[in-house]
């Protein structure tokens, strides 16, 4: 009887490891606010065909993941706003790939108590409003982009004291979105997303007031013999992947890699 059961055990450890993929791995992607939404998206569709693998994603400031890789974070792939990140850190010997663009992001207008849709950045000028919200420039690619906007507008110098700052695109978009500032200036693919969409209009922020939002990624040295790091990397050019990009009011660029 003992040597039955000892068997029945030894089968049904093996019969687990027939069902258990050989290739299943775990890795960390650290990925821009803006992309919340669309990444959520992108990796869904992903693990149903790799349902044996994990994939944790983190979501911040652009600038503030480059410093902490640069320092060890433990980061398999990485998402920037500002594709000049990557190429530092490619630059550096920090890449395991070449960079890869994967969007253009849209600086707009959204408010939730606001119109938005009816105005520009000079209505900004508004006394009425008091606080308007935009990512920190120091570390986060909109935030700059949007610092450029005003600038360029010759609205800089009037609008610059009404300023909150978020940690990242989607901290400032949270502010727009709680009330704790009118107006924010955010990105398109947050303003369509299921949480903001329909409880606030948007107005475009022409791009020729701004540097290009030329977004880019890597897979970095940690992961350069990751197999699933590289299948998501690929997964990205896929047709499923570049379609939830263009929903969420991405421009997809060319499928040239930058070397």
């Amino acid at each position: 009887m003992m040597l039955f059961k000892g068997i029945r055990f030894t089968l049904a450890i093996f019969a687990a490891a027939l069902v258990t993929p050989v290739h299943a791995e775990k890795i960390h992607i650290a990925a821009a606010a803006d992309l919340k939404f669309a990444m959520q998206e992108i990796v869904r569709t992903f693990m149903a065909q790799n349902p044996g693998d994990k994939l944790e994603v983190i979501y911040g400031s652009s600038g503030k993941f480059n410093t902490q890789i640069q320092q060890g974070a433990p980061y398999d792939l990485y998402f920037s706003a500002d594709i000049a990140f990557p190429l530092e850190l490619a630059k550096a010997g920090f890449a395991a790939s070449p960079v890869k663009p994967y969007g253009l992001g849209r600086l707009v207008l959204w408010s939730s108590a606001l119109d938005a849709s009816t105005m520009t950045l000079a209505s900004l000028t508004d006394p009425k409003i008091t606080r308007i919200a935009i990512a920190n420039p120091k570390h986060a690619p909109y935030g700059k982009r949007a610092v450029e906007a005003l600038q360029a507008a010759g609205l800089w110098e009037k609008i610059e004291p009404k300023l909150v700052y978020g940690e990242n695109i989607a901290h400032a978009a949270q502010f727009a979105q709680s009330g704790n500032a009118q107006v924010g200036i955010v990105a398109l693919a947050l303003a369509i997303s299921p949480e903001l969409a329909g409880k606030g209009g948007y107005w475009l922020v022409p791009d020729k007031l701004h540097k290009p939002l030329e977004q880019g990624f890597i897979v970095t040295k940690r992961a350069a013999g990751s197999a699933l790091a590289k299948r998501f990397a690929d997964y990205m050019d896929s047709q499923p992947a570049r379609a939830v990009m263009v929903q969420y009011g991405f421009a997809l660029p060319s499928e040239v890699s930058i070397k």
